[in-house]
C-alpha cells in the first residue's frame, strides 16, 4: 500500500484536466448541439410562419363570404299573379313560373325609388335599383311565397340580394376606378349604394344561405351556396364510416390475431402498405371502371363517391388498427388464455377494448383524409353542377350531388372574382369540419384510453 495519490486520467506533463473547464472536443460537441437546436427552432418557426400566412390568406379572403349585402323593400304580393285560384295551395303556387315575379319586384323597386327621390335622393331611379338587385331575386321571392302562402295579398318587408359587384364594393374589393372599366356596374350605382347604406336601406349581415343554399350559375355568384355540397359530403362520409370501419377492423383483427404468419399473409401486408401510398386519383380511375362502367351505378352519386373513398380509406384504417392491436402487451393475451378464455374471448373481451382508442383515432383520421379528397370525385362525375338537394337516405345515396372539396374546385374555375371569395369561404368550412373531426379523435382517445 502507498499513500501516493493516483493521478487522474488524462494527466500529462504534471497537469490534470478539470471537469469545470471543457476541452476542445467538448466545446466542439456543445457547439454542434447548439447549432442543431437552432436548426430545429428555425424549422419549427418556418412551419409556423407558413401556417400563419396560409390561414391569414384564407381567412382574409374567405370570411367576407359569410357576409352578404341586402336591399330592404316593401313588396305587395299580388294575388292575381301568384295565386289565381285563391286556394293558397303551395303546390298550385309552385306552378307559377319564376319570371312571373318580375313585375312584382319591379313595382316594389319603383315605389322604393320614388320614396328615395322624395326624401332627397333624385339620382336613384327604378332602373338603377333593378341593376343593383341580384338576378336571383325572382327565385328568392318565389321560395318565400311558397314557404309563406298565407301572406299573399299583403305588403311584406323583404330583403333582396344585391348583385356581386355592389356586394364586393361594400367589402372594399371593387373601386370606382375598376367600375369605370366594368360593364356590370357603373360609378353611379356605387354612389347610390353609399346613399342607400347611409339611409339604412342597404346593409350587410350574416348570410346563412351561403352554408345552406345550393350552388348558383356563373352569373349569380352572390346566390351560390354550399348546401348540396355539404349534404353530399355527409352522405359519402356515412357510407365510408359504415363500410370502411367494420371491414377494416375485421381485417386487422384477423391478420393480427388469428392469421398464420406465412407467405400469403406477408403478401397481403405488403399490398396493404402499398395501397396506402397509391395516389388517390388511381382510386378514382378504379371507381370509374368498376362502379360506373361495369356496375352501372349513377354518375355523380354519393354511393359511388362513398365506395371509392372507402377503398381509399381502408388501408389507413387497417394500418392504424393493426398498430393499436400490436401496442397491447402480450401479457394481456397470456393472462386471458391462462384463466381459460378462448382465443376469440381474449381478443374481443380484452385486447380489442384496450386497442379501441387507437382504432377510433385511425378511423377518424381516415375519414378526415377522405373528406378532403377531390381527385377521385372528379373522375366519377361529382364535378357536375347540381341545384337540387338529394333526398334522405337511402334514396339520396343514388341521386346527383357533389362534395365540399369539389365545390371549392368548381368555384375556382369560374371567371367572376366573387367566386374566389366563395372558394375561400368553402375552404374555411372544410377546415372547420377537419378540426372538429380531429378534436373528436382526441376526445375519444382520452375517453376510452386505459392504462396497464
Amino acid at each position: 500500500m502507498t499513500d501516493a495519490a493516483i493521478p487522474p486520467s488524462g494527466y500529462a506533463g504534471g497537469q490534470a484536466k478539470s471537469l469545470h473547464s471543457p476541452d476542445a472536443r467538448t466545446r466542439k460537441r456543445n457547439a454542434a448541439e447548439r447549432r442543431f437546436r437552432l436548426y430545429g427552432l428555425a424549422a419549427v418557426s418556418a412551419g409556423l410562419l407558413a401556417l400563419v400566412v396560409l390561414l391569414t390568406s384564407i381567412l382574409s379572403q374567405g370570411l367576407p363570404a359569410f357576409q352578404q349585402t341586402f336591399i330592404k323593400a316593401e313588396i305587395f304580393l299580388t294575388p292575381e299573379q301568384l295565386d289565381p285560384s285563391g286556394n293558397r295551395d303551395p303546390e298550385e303556387i309552385a306552378k307559377v313560373l319564376t319570371f312571373s315575379y318580375s313585375p312584382i319586384i319591379k313595382g316594389s323597386l319603383t315605389a322604393l325609388a320614388e320614396d328615395l327621390q322624395q326624401s332627397g335622393a333624385p339620382d336613384i331611379t327604378p332602373d338603377m335599383l333593378a341593376g343593383m338587385v341580384s338576378g336571383a331575386a325572382n327565385a328568392q321571392l318565389r321560395d318565400y311565397v311558397i314557404a309563406n302562402p298565407d301572406e299573399i295579398g299583403q305588403t311584406v318587408a323583404f330583403e333582396f340580394l344585391t348583385n356581386a359587384r355592389i356586394d364586393q364594393y361594400l367589402k372594399g374589393k371593387v373601386t370606382r376606378e375598376s367600375a369605370a372599366l366594368d360593364s356590370k356596374v357603373d360609378v353611379a350605382q356605387l354612389n347610390a349604394a353609399d346613399e342607400l347604406v347611409n339611409r339604412g336601406v342597404m346593409e350587410q349581415r350574416f348570410n346563412w344561405d351561403f352554408i345552406t343554399a345550393p350552388d348558383a350559375s356563373e352569373n349569380r355568384p352572390e346566390a351560390a351556396g354550399l348546401g348540396v355540397a355539404l349534404l353530399g359530403s355527409l352522405y359519402m362520409m356515412l357510407i365510408v364510416l359504415f363500410l370502411a370501419l367494420p371491414i377494416g377492423v375485421a381485417a386487422s383483427i384477423y391478420l393480427e390475431e388469428f392469421a398464420k404468419k406465412n407467405f400469403w399473409t406477408d403478401v397481403i401486408e405488403v399490398n396493404i402498405s402499398n395501397l396506402a401510398a397509391v395516389p388517390s386519383i388511381v382510386f378514382g380511375i378504379l371507381g370509374l371502371a368498376i362502379f360506373i362502367n361495369w356496375m352501372h351505378l349513377p354518375n355523380s352519386a354519393p354511393i359511388v363517391g362513398g365506395l371509392v373513398l372507402t377503398l381509399m380509406t381502408l388501408p389507413t384504417i387497417i394500418i392504424a388498427t393493426r398498430a393499436s392491436l400490436k401496442a397491447v402487451p402480450p401479457s394481456i393475451r397470456d393472462a386471458a388464455l391462462g384463466v381459460g378464455a378462448s382465443k376469440m374471448q381474449a381478443t374481443f373481451h380484452h385486447v380489442l377494448p384496450l386497442a379501441a382508442p387507437g382504432i377510433l383515432t385511425g378511423t377518424i383520421i381516415g375519414l378526415a383524409q377522405a373528406l378532403g379528397e377531390t381527385a377521385p370525385l372528379l373522375l366519377i362525375g361529382m364535378v357536375a353542377f347540381v341545384r337540387d338537394y338529394p333526398d334522405a337516405p337511402p334514396e339520396g345515396f343514388f341521386e346527383p350531388a357533389t362534395g365540399l372539396p369539389v365545390q371549392v374546385y368548381n368555384f375556382t374555375q369560374r371567371a367572376d372574382p366573387a367566386f374566389v371569395e366563395r372558394a375561400s369561404g368553402a375552404i374555411i368550412v372544410l377546415l372547420v369540419f377537419l378540426v372538429v373531426m380531429n378534436l373528436i379523435a382526441i376526445v375519444l382517445r382520452r375517453r376510452f384510453e386505459r392504462r396497464w
